[in-house]
């Protein structure tokens, strides 16, 4: 799960994680009310969107008065904002950041994740903040600091200080780096973070070191321990058939493509979308509707694969393991009873009552066709779009 960058802010604040002084708006006059609360020369004007590259796109403004903070706020609030994360169709700004302007040093840039290679969380660091960390990693991979962290011990003192010291800190901002980490680590492991980056870390002239931006991702798995946290989602930022697929626990992501898909099981969902690619198609979604799958399960996933304009075919590959063929095949009829599939249909069940559900397509009386194998599915999904 993905929260705002004030709301990561919020809670790396209760871990002890120098962040800058700032208020959340959702009109001009807020954002006003807020620089003139902070009482700084500059204050910074932020769009809050679940997307990097804000600044490139426009989304983040200084302001040198509050009247000024006031004016960026009425022309962000209510943009759609497009970045690189994006895509063309942007996001709307429904609220902005408003912070004290510091009087910035350097930038850095700072994060945690698992390497599942390890099943170890590793610190990056870079000496080069404020930029796209992946264009760093593909053209100066010796400019990322990595420090993988043994589980049993946590972030050790004399990691913190290698870090530090491998960006080149000295002094207050050395000790104040140190602590950093330290909280931030702490923050990472006791929320069930998926993802922890501050990207720029600053280092102030007087030696203090901030989070200048920051980004936490949540395991989904573990939100039962954190119902606080569960509350912070903004179901604006997510895709609207996403959002709805997860009120049936499927699991759906939409793609660009025009072949809507509806497999079992992550891996060959994976598999599927590979294939259709191989025979010249496109998959428009990925749908998990994974082992245990009723007949309103499929029902289901069928409404929200065919509430997606784009989609000009589907194709059903269940390998019937856990759940029985038989069972998904009711569920198809029942779909085509409640449901109006006006896009061509391929299928292609494979294992436990494989053969009854053959059968009971077949006496269905739905325009269908049914595939031997995958490859025979993908061929005859994507000759269907012709």
């Amino acid at each position: 799960m993905k929260i705002h960058e004030y709301q990561a802010k919020a809670i790396l604040k209760q871990y002890g994680v120098a962040v800058p002084e700032g208020k959340i708006a959702r009109t001009p006059e807020e954002a006003e009310a807020i620089a003139r609360e902070l009482g700084t020369d500059v204050v910074v004007v932020k769009a809050q969107i679940h997307a990097g590259g804000r600044g490139k796109a426009g989304g983040v403004k200084l302001a040198k008065s509050p009247e000024e903070a006031r004016e960026i706020a009425a022309n962000m609030i209510g943009m759609k904002l497009v970045t690189h994360q994006t895509g063309p169709e942007g996001k709307e700004v429904r609220q902005v950041l408003v912070e004290q302007g510091l009087d910035i040093a350097k930038e850095y840039y700072l994060g945690i994740v698992l390497d599942r290679s390890r099943s170890q969380l590793v610190i990056m660091a870079s000496t080069e903040g404020g930029v796209e960390i992946e264009k760093v990693a593909a053209e100066t991979p010796e400019k990322i600091i990595k420090e993988w962290i043994d589980p049993l011990t946590g972030l050790r003192p004399a990691q913190a200080r290698k870090i530090a010291f491998a960006l080149g800190l000295k002094g207050d901002a050395f000790k104040n780096a140190v602590k950093f980490l330290h909280a931030l680590y702490e923050a990472y492991v006791q929320t069930d973070a998926s993802l922890a980056e501050i990207n720029p870390l600053v280092e102030t002239r007087d030696g203090r070191v901030l989070a200048l931006d920051a980004k936490m991702n949540f395991d989904d798995n573990a939100l039962f321990r954190h119902p606080d946290y569960a509350e912070l989602r903004d179901l604006n930022e997510e895709e609207p058939l996403e959002v709805e697929a997860s009120k049936y626990n499927l699991n759906y992501i939409k793609l660009d493509g025009n072949v809507g898909c509806m497999v079992n099981g992550a891996g060959l969902a994976m598999a599927t979308m590979d294939i259709i690619k191989l025979a010249g198609g496109e998959p428009a979604n990925f749908l998990d509707v994974g082992g245990g799958a009723s007949a309103e399960t499929v029902e289901n996933g069928f409404r929200i694969i065919l509430s997606d304009p784009n989609v000009k075919a589907v194709l059903i590959n269940i390998f019937g393991g856990i759940v029985r063929c038989d069972r998904v095949a009711r569920g198809v009829i029942q779909a085509a009873k409640n449901v109006d599939i006006h896009v061509p249909l391929v299928v292609r069940l494979e294992g436990t009552n494989a053969e009854e559900a053959a059968r009971l397509l077949d006496e269905s009386g739905l325009k269908l066709q049914v595939a031997n194998s995958l490859e025979d599915a993908a061929q005859k999904v994507v000759a269907s779009l012709a």
